[in-house]
């Protein structure tokens, strides 16, 4: 089966004018201008398979945005080849445009001082869909988000969970195969989170999309992804399964426990890294492949009231990863 989206090599880089301050710079810069070049992307590829759900990760300026922008069609790649639905983005074919859609959080598409529904008929119109398929998928995408009265008031008396739904209800409209999805959830409450990652999690089972979703919430990677692309400085670090990543990056358990008697958390550090110890609760890490012998040991030797062996915290892991750690590993 072919690939939804298929990427290899890109690049994308800037040639940015650079200029002192001051008139003495903008006289300098006037005369003689100065250039850098900005690699935003540099060599990146990948493809995702038709129904895929991705997590497209990296610090802030690592390059996420700019690749969504090129596989979307808005930017044009310094070079690389770039397929998406089979088609070529930045050539902007009607029949692409028709297949794919592109949120992003901190950006709107509907307008601002009329109801949401005239938006959804502005885009019924654009994508020339026909009446009987919109009430349809209208319908649906009602029963999904529950939208009820929010498509009869004014978008800007709506909250900003409100709007989020609607936004996400007219860029789906003419039901995409594939959804680039930037920071969807960026400044929601926790429950309209939980929503939105239920939603698009329902979507993407529905209609088989396939999606690639880039966030700083961690809890949104690890409900909707199991795969992750993690890119820096506008290169791939890592591309595969997050719990391989977790793995590598981690390879340890951290484990909780509570203590019965102050005294007895001297004895911990036999038994792995002692991270904290306040008396009565202690936090150790050991080694994942002797997580089950050290347990035996540990509760053979050691009095405790209760203990738990959790994976370490998935922001821990992905703060490495930006922090070089994936490259000190490789």
């Amino acid at each position: 089966m072919p690939a939804d989206v298929s990427v290899i090599d890109l690049a994308k880089h800037y040639r940015v004018h650079e200029k002192d301050a001051g008139l003495k710079g903008s006289l300098r810069a006037f005369f003689a201008r100065r250039y850098r070049t900005v690699k935003a992307v540099d060599g990146v590829s990948f493809s995702l398979a038709p129904g895929e759900r991705v997590g497209f990760l990296g610090p802030n300026g690592a390059g996420k945005t700019t690749t969504l922008k090129v596989l979307s069609g808005l930017l044009h790649p310094t070079s690389g080849e770039i397929q998406v639905l089979g088609h070529t983005p930045h050539r902007r074919e009607s029949a692409f445009l028709r297949r794919f859609t592109l949120v992003m959080g901190q950006k709107q598409q509907l307008l601002w001082d009329l109801p949401a529904v005239e938006t959804f008929l502005i885009n019924k119109a654009v994508y020339e869909i026909p009446a009987e398929a919109y009430a349809q998928t209208l319908k649906e995408l009602d029963d999904l988000l529950e939208l009820g009265p929010l498509l009869r008031k004014q978008v800007r008396k709506l909250s900003l969970g409100e709007r989020m739904k609607c936004e996400l209800a007219a860029a789906l409209l003419h039901r995409p195969q594939v959804l680039l999805l930037d920071e969807p959830t960026i400044g929601l409450d926790v429950t309209m989170q939980v929503r939105i990652r239920d939603f698009i999690a329902e979507y993407n089972a529905r209609h088989g999309a396939t999606v690639i979703l880039t966030s700083h919430y961690m809890a949104d990677v690890t409900a909707l992804c199991e795969r992750v692309i993690v890119i820096d400085k506008g290169h791939l670090l890592y591309d595969g399964d997050f719990r391989s990543l977790a793995e590598r990056l981690a390879p340890y358990k951290v484990v909780k426990l509570r203590l019965p008697h102050p005294a007895l958390g001297e004895r911990l550090a036999d038994f792995g890294e002692l991270v904290s110890n306040d008396g009565l609760n202690a936090v150790l890490r050991v080694p994942r492949a002797r997580a089950g012998e050290t347990a035996a040991r540990l509760l053979g030797q050691i009095e405790v009231d209760d203990v738990t062996f959790e994976d370490p915290p998935v922001e821990d892991v992905i703060r490495d990863v930006f922090a070089g750690g994936l490259e000190a590993r490789a």
